[in-house]
C-alpha cells in the first residue's frame, strides 16, 4: 500500500484505475486517457496533485537562503503573489529538482516534486543549518490543477466570491493567498488554468463541485501527454540529478546576474557554459506510423543522441519526443524503432501551448 492523499476515496468512487507514482498510489485515468488529453484541450480537467510537495520558507534570512539555493535569483520576486521556475542543483551543476516559488507576504513557498519531496526536504533544511531560516512542510494542504481553456469560469462558479475573483484576474506565474486558500496561476498541461493549496479536509467537497461544474477528473496519463505536447520537462525521465539545466532547455531559468551572487552549483554552470559542448534538448515529431519512446536511439549524420520521453501525441495526431542531442543539431534526425531508421524534424521543444500547434 502506497500514500493517499485526501481524495484516495473519491478517485475510487469514480472509476479510476490507482497505480504507484513515486510512492503514491495515484489515478493513472478514469476510463480514456485520450477522453481526458482532449478534455483539458478543449474545455475543463482537474487533477489531484497532492502528492506534490509544498514547503513554506520563512524568516530573517529566507531571501538571501533561497538565492543561494536556487538556480534562479528570487530576488526578482519583487512583490508578494509573483513566482518563478527554477532548478535546485547539486555543486556539480546536477538537477536535484525543477520547482516554482512563490513570493508570500512574510516569505516564500516551493512546491516540489512528489518523488524528491523527502530527498529535498532533507537538502533544503540541511543547506538551512544556522541560518534565520524556518522550514515548514505543508502536509495539512491538498492541492488540485484546474486546467483548460475554461478553467477559470468552471472553477470560479463553484468559489466564493472573493475566491472567484482571485482565480479571475491573477496573471500568469502569480498567486495569492485568499483565507486558508492559495491560488496559483500555473500548471503542467500548456493550457490556462489554476493550481490551488487549500485545507485537506475541503479537498473532497471542492473536487466534487468542481466535477458538478462540468470538470472531468484526469489521471496521470493525461497529464503525461499534456506535459509533453507542452515540452515541459519530468523529473526522472527527461532531467535528473545527472543532468545540467544547459543541457535541458533550462539555460532561462539560471540567473547569471548579479555576477556576485553565489548559488549552489554556479562554479560547475560557469564551467560548461565556457566549454560550451554539452548536448541540447528538442522537440522531435514522426509524421509515420510508429511511436517515440524514452530510450530510443537519434542519430544525426554520424552523431548519437538520445529520446528522454516521447509518446503519441492526441492533439496533433502523431508521435513526438523530447530528446538530448548534439549542440549542432540542425532540423532532422533519424531514430532506431525496432531496428528500422526513421526520420523525423527537429524543432524547439514545445509542440502544442493554448490548443494550438506550435510548429
Amino acid at each position: 500500500m502506497g500514500l493517499r492523499t485526501p481524495l484516495y476515496d473519491s478517485h475510487l468512487a469514480t472509476g479510476a484505475r490507482m497505480v504507484d507514482f513515486g510512492g503514491w498510489d495515484m489515478p493513472l485515468h478514469y476510463g480514456s486517457q485520450i477522453e481526458e488529453h482532449h478534455q483539458v484541450r478543449r474545455e475543463a480537467g482537474i487533477f489531484d496533485v497532492s502528492h506534490m510537495g509544498v514547503v513554506d520558507i520563512t524568516g530573517a534570512d529566507a531571501t538571501a537562503f533561497l538565492q543561494y539555493l536556487l538556480a534562479n535569483d528570487v530576488g526578482r520576486l519583487q512583490a508578494p503573489g509573483r513566482a518563478l521556475y527554477t532548478a535546485m542543483l547539486n555543486p556539480d551543476g546536477g538537477i536535484l529538482d525543477d520547482l516554482i516559488v512563490y513570493r508570500l507576504a512574510d516569505g516564500y513557498r516551493l512546491v516540489v516534486n512528489a518523488g524528491t519531496r523527502q530527498r529535498d526536504l532533507e537538502w533544503v533544511r540541511g543547506q538551512a543549518a544556522g541560518r534565520q531560516v524556518e522550514v515548514t512542510e505543508r502536509r495539512e494542504l491538498a492541492m488540485i490543477a484546474v486546467q483548460g481553456p475554461l478553467a477559470r469560469a468552471r472553477c470560479a462558479s463553484v468559489m466564493t466570491d472573493a475566491q472567484a475573483a482571485l482565480a479571475e484576474r491573477l496573471e500568469p506565474f502569480h498567486g495569492q493567498a485568499e483565507g486558508d486558500w492559495f491560488i496559483a496561476c500555473t500548471g503542467y498541461t500548456g493550457e490556462d488554468g489554476l493550481e490551488i493549496m487549500l485545507p485537506a479536509a475541503e479537498a473532497a467537497a471542492f473536487w466534487n463541485a468542481l466535477q458538478d461544474a462540468g470538470c472531468k477528473p484526469c489521471g496521470l496519463g493525461a497529464r503525461d501527454t499534456l506535459r509533453l505536447e507542452a515540452g515541459l520537462n519530468l523529473y526522472g525521465a527527461d532531467i535528473d540529478e545527472q543532468t545540467s539545466p544547459l543541457a535541458a532547455n533550462m539555460a532561462w531559468t539560471i540567473a547569471w546576474e548579479p555576477e556576485t551572487r553565489d548559488f549552489i552549483g554556479r562554479q560547475a554552470l560557469e564551467r560548461q557554459r565556457q566549454a560550451g559542448d554539452l548536448p541540447r534538448q528538442v522537440g522531435l515529431v514522426l509524421e509515420q506510423r510508429a511511436v517515440l519512446r524514452s530510450g530510443q536511439k537519434v542519430m544525426i549524420d554520424d552523431r548519437e543522441g538520445v529520446i528522454t520521453s516521447g509518446s503519441f501525441s492526441p492533439t496533433l495526431g502523431c508521435s513526438i519526443a523530447l530528446a538530448r542531442v548534439p549542440r549542432n543539431t540542425g532540423d532532422s534526425a533519424r531514430v532506431d524503432i525496432r531496428g528500422k531508421w526513421l526520420d523525423v524534424q527537429v524543432i524547439r521543444p514545445g509542440f502544442v501551448r493554448n490548443g494550438r500547434k506550435l510548429f
